[in-house]
């Protein structure tokens, strides 16, 4: 099933994360993988809690919208698991307003991977019955919601207590 992408088509390439969704086993968690360096580069021209890095995260998200609607489009499977952009955003936003120390890469990491795989309450809801390129971006905009909030439990009030 694969094989339909094509990363020459820049719809596709970015919607696969740079290739790396179609990386076996968990493409998700390889989509995860590779939102790290560019966060790290987006962090270089800026700070998380900046205008510009929600200006680009709204960017991104609506870039998705288009990405992710047209390589599930063209491959005629939605939410192709190798479509991977909505896993980038998700971690993107997981990260915001947080200082981008290894711990919080590696715990925001791990709890978007969390959120995402688990899809509790209302997550599932919306991966099941939102469709498109919206439906492909906004659970993952959720779970990376759901990490944002779990990640600023855990350094506010856990690791502080250590």
């Amino acid at each position: 099933m694969n094989a339909k992408f094509k990363l020459s088509n820049p719809a596709h390439f970015l919607a696969l994360g740079f290739g790396t969704g179609l990386l076996t086993p968990a493409p998700g968690t390889w989509g995860t993988l590779s939102a790290v360096p560019l966060f790290l580069l987006i962090i270089n021209f800026t700070d998380t809690s900046s205008v510009y890095y929600i200006g680009i995260l709204i960017i991104t998200f609506l870039m998705g919208i288009y990405l992710c609607g047209k390589a599930a489009d063209d491959v005629g499977v939605h939410d192709h698991g190798a479509i991977v952009w909505d896993e980038i955003v998700g971690f993107l936003i997981t990260m915001t307003f947080f200082e981008p120390s290894l711990i919080n890469i590696i715990l925001g990491f791990c709890l978007f991977r969390f959120f995402d795989i688990v899809k509790p309450w209302p997550i599932k809801v919306l991966d099941k019955r939102v469709h498109g390129g919206f439906g492909i971006m906004i659970d993952d905009v959720l779970a990376g919601v759901f990490a944002w909030a779990g990640l600023y439990l855990l350094t506010t009030q856990v690791l502080t207590r250590l």
